[in-house]
């Protein structure tokens, strides 16, 4: 119990550094760890009714413009706050509100004081969250979770209002914290949040200027901006294909495979990371944000999102990503000299290795695949990619310099109705760009599992006058499980039947059978030639890749191997 004393002792805490002062506290037993917490370091409010709590709280709000916590235990004492809620969210005065739960174990078995109080207060408060019992919620989130909520109800979206958090505490309650997680260097809050008019907010310059950096370009993020930007900083772009800034000056495609190797990554040691779009889908680039330290974290958003999985972010900016990095380019300074060019020789060398390795491979292969389609395609096409390990393929051995647009379901990231996104994207896109009178061709990138999962879509789909060219990587089951480590721990009998998904559909039968042209290719050298000719055609028609499983594990490590290599040779 000392685990969620001290996870109770770090929320407060943490709202204690972002400059909350008052908590208003209706006393019960399932809310005692965070009552006793809030004893301890704020100005502490008890009353007999929770109603009349929420309003305190709320006046207290209202009279010093910042959030106050009200807390109440579980049960209809939770429910007694949503006047106080309801108030808060409409005359938008900020407040933390929390309200203790039983842990989920004793829900739905007639326990005590126990009702459903997830969304409790459905749409009148800015952000909610549960994040469950403290022994299920990671430590190094604690501080992002109080952090965040403050942030929330003081510059969220709908301007200030209240947040609700939802806390599970299991018997017994009382108990002395332990040492806390560590915080922010000087007192500084984990997260800051600002909202400004459309542009960069005052002070931001000054947080980039002159400092080794790298900006971390997603989906949505600032698109030709970005260019200026890091033009400016000397700073090189980390590009998710999906970020439309692969074909940019200092962009490095390759960041993924050179982030693998510890000692380039302990080489170059970042000040400070400006986050742009959505997160690419690299784990690994994942696990580098996450270990930073003492790096400084900025992301920007339009849209009142907060794009930082790993907890990371010093500060979430809510701001139009082009016109904050076109105001940022006129006035900061660059990296200090050589950082740039450091960057630039390992995504060269990188490069230069996934050429010479996918060269030595006559087969046809999925890295191969991703590698030919961004680089040939045309700069009017659009290439649809599928989530699994497609959008990976894409991500980590795309050609650098592409200028293809490419798009993919990266929101929830299923595999789900990927043949009918395309379809409907081809049908929404005109056959010809007016500017230029070039066709705009549509390739989809997909899997077997991802093209059996949907082959509904394929109804109909020859008579309904599209131009959609399927590019299917045919491996006879989901290979992306074979990278996972249920592959190793597993024997094999085991790891193919829950995991690996096993599939024999002919999958050239299946597409003529709703009368799709189709070409099955083996060779890495047919590839090309076979995708030309059906974009040519005309039509919906299905390229047939066919790649070993097992090969393709092996090939992905040699491909990092050589580029871990070729870093090693550089001085």
């Amino acid at each position: 119990m000392t685990l969620q004393a001290t996870f109770a002792a770090t929320l407060v805490e943490e709202w204690a550094r972002s400059g909350v002062t008052h908590a208003v506290v209706a006393p019960g037993s399932r809310s005692s760890p965070l009552a006793l917490a809030l004893a301890d370091r704020l100005r502490l409010h008890v009353l007999l009714d929770e109603r009349s709590a929420g309003f305190y709280a709320l006046g207290l709000g209202l009279a010093t413009g910042a959030p106050a916590v009200v807390l109440t235990t579980s049960g209809t004492a939770a429910v007694e706050l949503h006047p106080a809620v309801v108030e808060a969210h409409q005359s938008g005065v900020a407040m933390i509100v929390c309200t203790a739960d039983r842990p989920s174990d004793l829900h739905n078995v007639s326990a005590p004081q126990t009702v459903v109080q997830s969304r409790l207060f459905g749409d009148s408060v800015r952000w909610w969250a549960e994040p469950g019992v403290a022994e299920g919620f990671p430590r190094g989130s604690w501080r992002s979770l109080a952090s965040r909520a403050f942030a929330e109800s003081v510059a969220g979206p709908g301007g200030p209002g209240p947040v609700h958090l939802n806390l599970a505490f299991r018997d017994p309650l009382v108990a002395e914290p332990d040492d806390l997680p560590p915080g922010r260097d000087d007192g500084r809050p984990w997260h800051q949040a600002l909202r400004t008019g459309g542009g960069a907010p005052p002070g931001l310059a000054e947080r980039l200027r002159g400092r080794r950096g790298v900006v971390v370009a997603g989906r949505g993020g600032a698109g030709a901006a970005i260019g200026s930007l890091a033009e400016a900083l000397a700073w090189p772009v980390l590009a998710d294909p999906l970020s439309g800034a692969r074909c940019l000056p200092g962009a490095v495609a390759a960041f993924d495979g050179l982030l693998r190797c510890p000692d380039f990554a302990a080489a170059h040691e970042v000040e400070t990371v400006l986050r742009m779009g959505h997160p690419p889908a690299s784990k690994v680039l994942s696990s580098w944000l996450a270990g930073l330290g003492r790096a400084e974290q900025v992301v920007v958003d339009p849209h009142g999102r907060w794009p930082d999985p790993e907890r990371r972010a010093d500060l979430v900016v809510h701001a139009d990503p082009e016109r904050c990095a076109a105001d940022l380019a006129a006035v900061v300074s660059p990296a200090p000299e050589g950082w740039l060019a450091r960057w630039a020789g390992a995504e060269a060398a990188a490069q230069e290795a996934i050429d010479s390795a996918l060269a030595a491979h006559p087969e046809a292969t999925e890295p191969g695949v991703a590698r030919v389609l961004t680089a040939r395609l045309p700069d009017a096409a659009t290439l649809f990619v599928s989530s699994s390990m497609p959008i990976r393929d894409i991500e980590w051995f795309g050609a650098p310099g592409s200028s293809v647009r490419v798009l993919a379901n990266r929101g929830a990231n299923g595999i789900d109705g990927i043949v009918s996104t395309a379809l409907g994207l081809a049908a929404g896109a005109a056959a010809v760009d007016p500017a230029t009178g070039a066709a705009r061709p549509v390739v989809a990138l997909l899997g077997d599992l991802a093209f059996l999962h949907d082959a509904g879509g394929l109804l109909a789909a020859r008579r309904r006058g599209l131009d959609c060219t399927l590019v299917v990587l045919d491996n006879h089951g989901g290979g992306i499980f074979s990278f996972l480590p249920q592959a190793a721990s597993l024997g094999p009998g085991r790891f193919e039947a829950l995991f690996a998904t096993p599939q024999e559909v002919d999958l050239a039968a299946l597409a003529e059978v709703h009368g799709l042209a189709v070409t099955t290719v083996d060779k890495a050298e047919e590839v090309w030639p076979a995708v030309r000719e059906a974009v040519a055609a005309g039509g919906v028609r299905l390229v047939h890749v066919r790649t070993d499983r097992q090969a393709n594990v092996a090939l992905h490590e040699e491909l990092h191997t050589e580029m871990a290599t070729a870093l090693g040779r550089r001085p």
